[in-house]
């Protein structure tokens, strides 16, 4: 009887954890469709409010303020007080937020919901690839794992542009904010009910109050510094004043930690190779992905002249494939060969797929010049993301499990938005250079997205260059470390 009983009870703590993982990525999808669902909107919002082209810059912005600004800080009070409660409360915030960004009647009220809404967002995500490390230690499942998460996203990226389109057109763009609602709530009760709850190792194991002040603080001015760069510039006086402000707050941070004796950010999780340069490649990757979107957004838009649901549709090759692989093919690769292999595979392709799309031509046929290369750019996320977030976090310890899943986020948040600052000033610089020479407008706006598309390529063969040379030299030397102590012990 007892051992009839058993198996039973390990298929249900196996079914229950796959059923927590639903119910993260679930709530992981309402931020990724809501950051995807308001860029089709936008057209509609400005009409509607009367924003100018750049306070309209805002409704974005205000979000990616607060989400990058406390991603590190969230996920660090994941480990403090209970990922589970922390995950609770930013999803109660963002569904909550929702109904006032649906409401917004004026250009203050949407920009400061938006603000909010990227603090629940911020949370909400922080502790969740915490919380998959937890719920999948062993390295097969854990790699499926990611794999349904890095799905989850491209999904959700799909999704949103998709569905911004069709909502936007059919009622009006104050419904995509409202339809958070329903699935927020009901998210929220499953994971009252069914996640399972941890104690945190309590705030006096890292109340660094003043920490928490200084590195929140410098990464939110760094973020607006970084997103107004590309009206000010960024070479001009306010920039560099800024960013220098924030740099110093980011010293003041790194001071604190290293004397601090319950620091927010211990100093000791750079010590990981592996998660110091997988945050490094996160940065530089994130900067190429999210530069391309919003380049090849302009490009369809205003070179192609694509509508809203022609653009949504566009994009489906990357989110499809990157979804296939992410869900189907990368966690066997990843057992077979292991996550390096796997992500400079994927590092390659992107590279490959990004160079193509520069080098095409400005009328672009979309079956010839941008739907295969698109489907390479879907096939090298699927393969590298994943890997890359089994990398980073192998030597978390658990008790540091959040701290490295905020840290791995705000890297890409940052990174993102900076190399989009910069991606967005070298494509204006070309496209002013292009106009000058007396080319017409769709050309030199072509010649300015597709540089930035170059120099998109350029970064990812960086990170190339990267995972070859550091991290491929860290897992020689650890297997060199291991096969020393079995050499000792079987002489012994």
């Amino acid at each position: 009887m007892k051992q009839s009983i058993r198996p039973n009870l390990v298929a249900l703590a196996r079914n229950t954890r796959w059923l927590s993982l639903t119910i993260l990525c679930t709530g992981f999808l309402l931020i990724v469709v809501d950051m995807t669902i308001v860029n089709v909107a936008l057209p509609s919002i400005q009409k509607d409010l009367g924003f100018s082209q750049s306070g309209l810059a805002w409704v974005i912005n205000a979000c990616l303020i607060a989400f990058g600004g406390l991603l590190l800080l969230a996920g660090r009070l994941g480990d403090l007080l209970g990922r589970k409660r922390v995950y609770l409360v930013g999803l109660a915030i963002f569904t909550g937020v929702s109904l006032l960004c649906g409401l917004s009647f004026s250009q203050p009220m949407l920009i400061a919901a938006r603000f909010v809404q990227g603090i629940g967002g911020a949370v909400s995500s922080a502790v969740i690839l915490a919380m998959i490390v937890t719920l999948f230690p062993k390295p097969d499942e854990q790699a499926k794992a990611f794999g349904v998460f890095s799905f989850i996203a491209s999904a959700g990226a799909a999704i949103g542009l998709i569905a911004g389109g069709l909502i936007t057109q059919a009622v009006s763009w104050h419904w995509i904010f409202f339809v958070n609602l329903p699935l927020g709530v009901v998210t929220a009760i499953a994971a009252a009910r069914l996640l399972q709850s941890d104690r945190g190792i309590g705030l006096g194991k890292g109340a660094d109050v003043l920490g928490a002040l200084l590195i929140t603080a410098s990464l939110m001015l760094g973020v607006y510094t970084i997103v107004e760069s590309s009206d000010f510039g960024l070479t001009s006086v306010r920039t560099l004043g800024l960013g220098a402000l924030s740099i110093a707050l980011l010293a003041a941070f790194i001071v604190r930690q290293a004397r601090g004796s319950n620091p927010i950010l211990p100093l000791r999780v750079f010590a990981s190779t592996k998660l110091s340069a997988a945050n490094v490649i996160q940065a530089l990757m994130s900067s190429a992905f999210l530069g391309f979107f919003f380049m090849a957004s302009l490009d369809l838009e205003r070179v192609l002249g694509y509508g809203p649901m022609a653009l949504g549709l566009a994009f489906l090759p990357v989110t499809v494939v990157m979804g296939l692989f992410s869900l189907r093919f990368s966690a066997l690769l990843i057992n077979r060969v292991g996550p390096l292999a796997v992500l400079v595979a994927g590092q390659a392709v992107i590279v490959v797929a990004l160079a193509w799309l520069g080098l095409g031509p400005t009328a672009a046929s979309y079956t010839i010049n941008l739907m295969i290369p698109l489907a390479l750019l879907g096939l090298g996320g699927g393969l590298s993301f994943p890997s890359l977030t089994i990398i980073a976090m192998a030597d978390a310890r658990p008790q540091d499990a959040g701290l490295a899943s905020g840290l791995l986020n705000t890297t890409g948040q940052v990174g993102g938005a900076l190399g989009l600052a910069v991606l967005a000033t070298l494509a204006g610089a070309r496209t002013a250079s292009l106009v000058q020479q007396g080319l017409d407008g769709a050309t030199a706006l072509a010649g300015g997205y597709h540089l930035a598309w170059l120099v998109g390529a350029a970064t990812v063969l960086v990170t190339l260059v990267l995972a070859v040379s550091i991290l491929r030299t860290r897992q020689a030397a650890s297997m060199e470390t291991t096969g020393a102590f079995a050499d000792g012990e079987c002489a012994a």
